[in-house]
């Protein structure tokens, strides 16, 4: 897919703007984003601060993993944990409302512990990395920070664009739950063994309050545009993809809204090739209280949804999604 295809999709963006110290487009940057997120939910933002080099480094790290036998994969799967941490092997996690499990692996990077005395490093559990692949740890962690820096800057816009004060989500994404997510949708030599119904990813909102995608390894993604067409989106090398979760479209009353996306299989010739894909997704802390926004709430545009906390609502998805008894 060329950047015009891709371009006259979603909207397209540059994280400088927001950055750059002028005024004007500073807030430029702001009311686009907020417009296209109150719209299709999905924009495509460059200068996020991954190089080329460290995306193919961390997509040569991911796959060897996933290449490796289900024996070592086995070894990073963790008991007790919801599927947190480490590897989620085949057929764990059911989209909401479905019955058939994605055709996936996973692995899963959390935030990496400091030693600076907050309490809520007692709710994670620790990391996990493949002693085989050394090189896997760093790349993961690089990558976690930057498009974690790159969040941050993005719900600063967000904040701004909903008339709140710029660093209104600083405290709430501090040390925040957020989740690397490094997937592969692994290859399906006989089409007949693909069961009823399944697809790689089916149709979900994310649970978290925005996911910064980088470019994935194939075709596959659709984003549901809100005139109930399946429109197909490719990132390009430069961009990161970021959307809306279902925590901030719950936080602003479905103003900014969490738009349903789904991963297709590939057409019956490419079953049985690989997809990677690596998202991550930005949660705040547990205790982020997501009732809706007064602001975001009128006659016009009654309150939607009920009070809980960001932690609350985790546990529920993740119950929801099977990870979770």
């Amino acid at each position: 897919m060329n950047s015009e295809t891709l371009l006259d999709k979603i909207p397209s963006l540059d994280l400088a703007d927001f950055t750059s110290g002028d005024t004007e487009r500073k807030a430029k940057f702001v009311q686009d984003l907020g417009t296209a997120f109150n719209n299709i939910g999905f924009v495509a933002v460059k200068n996020h601060g991954l190089t080329d080099d460290l995306t193919h480094k961390l997509y040569d790290v991911v796959q060897k993993f996933f290449y490796s036998s289900d024996e070592l994969k086995q070894q990073y799967a963790i008991e007790g944990i919801a599927g947190q941490r480490g590897y989620i092997g085949k057929g764990k996690e059911t989209a909401k409302g479905f019955k058939v499990a994605d055709l996936k692996e996973f692995y899963h990077i959390g935030q990496p512990k400091v030693d600076d005395g907050d309490p809520i490093w007692a709710q994670y559990p620790d990391n996990v990395f493949p002693k085989e692949q050394p090189e896997f740890e760093e790349a993961t962690l690089v990558a976690y920070k930057t498009l974690e820096n790159a969040g941050k800057k993005l719900l600063q816009a967000i904040a701004l664009y909903l008339e709140l004060p710029e660093d209104f989500f600083e405290e709430k994404v501090k040390h925040g739950n957020s989740i690397l997510r490094a997937i592969h949708y692994f290859p399906i030599p006989n089409p007949e063994e693909v069961p009823d119904g399944a697809v790689r990813a089916a149709a979900h909102g994310d649970i978290n309050l925005i996911t910064l995608l980088m470019g994935a390894s194939a075709e596959g993604l659709e984003v549901l545009r809100r005139d109930g067409e399946w429109i197909p989106i490719t990132s390009l090398p430069e961009y990161v993809v970021v959307n809306v979760g279902d925590m901030l479209d719950r936080l602003t009353n479905h103003k900014l809204k969490s738009t349903i996306h789904r991963v297709v299989n590939p057409p019956r010739e490419k079953l049985g090739t690989s997809r990677f894909s690596i998202p991550f997704f930005m949660h705040p802390r547990a205790e982020m209280d997501l009732t809706c926004l007064p602001t975001c709430v009128s006659q016009d545009n009654p309150k939607l949804y009920v009070d809980m906390t960001a932690g609350e609502f985790l546990n529920e998805r993740l119950i929801e999604l099977g990870l979770k008894k």
